[in-house]
């Protein structure tokens, strides 16, 4: 496999939801849900989010387990177009773990320098069909020696790396409320026009977690 092993988490309402219509989503799951999402932060070489996640939730997704981890996650961004602003908790955090923001390679060089001047390390890939090639940012990721990879949203990062088919594992933490349609759902358009071609996971674990459900599902 030329990609890191990719890990998916999910923390949602009973129907799937991440947030309510508005974008409120702090929190959904129960404290903890979140104390086990936060070992699972550490436990991988980056954690990778969407660039709306970081502008609606300002996140230094660092690991914050108890007693503290002595080695922090790589925080990988997928912005197409070099967008982010170096500034917030992320880049306040810059002196505990690794920025890395991974955009178009035809994307605006200068967008692309602020952020390298700030203190990131940047990736250019291809193109896909919505933002960047998933496939491909995972590669680049492989090639600074990041062999694992915890994903943590938004709903078009877990769309695009399920339909590129590199989810190996899903976590989902499911909480007892619902959000109903105008929610914003944890994953977006796949785009299927078939039950045959919907991707498919093996179940592996489910457990209870305060008053949420935790559910572990392998690649089929």
């Amino acid at each position: 496999m030329n990609r890191p092993r990719v890990t998916l988490k999910l923390a949602t309402s009973l129907d799937g939801r991440i947030a309510t219509a508005s974008g409120e989503s702090r929190w959904i799951t129960s404290e903890a849900s979140r104390a086990e999402v936060q070992k699972m932060r550490a436990a991988h070489d980056a954690v990778m989010v969407g660039v709306g996640t970081v502008r609606a939730d300002d996140p230094e997704l660092l690991a914050r387990t108890a007693p503290p981890s002595a080695n922090q996650p790589a925080r990988v961004v997928l912005d197409t177009e070099f967008s982010l602003q170096p500034s917030g908790r992320l880049f306040a955090s810059l002196d505990r773990a690794e920025i890395i923001v991974i955009g178009a390679d035809d994307a605006d060089g200068k967008r692309r320098a602020v952020l390298e001047g700030a203190g990131a390390r940047t990736l250019g890939v291809g193109r896909g069909p919505a933002g960047i090639d998933a496939e491909a940012a995972l590669t680049a990721l492989m090639g600074v020696g990041i062999g694992s990879v915890f994903a943590e949203g938004g709903g078009q990062v877990a769309a695009s790396l399920i339909a590129a088919g590199a989810v190996d594992r899903l976590e989902w933490f499911r909480a007892p409320i619902i959000l109903g349609a105008e929610g914003r759902p944890a994953v977006g358009a796949l785009a299927l026009a078939r039950l045959a071609e919907a991707p498919t996971w093996r179940r592996v674990a489910l457990r209870e977690l305060g008053p949420d459900l935790w559910e572990s599902y392998e690649r089929a």
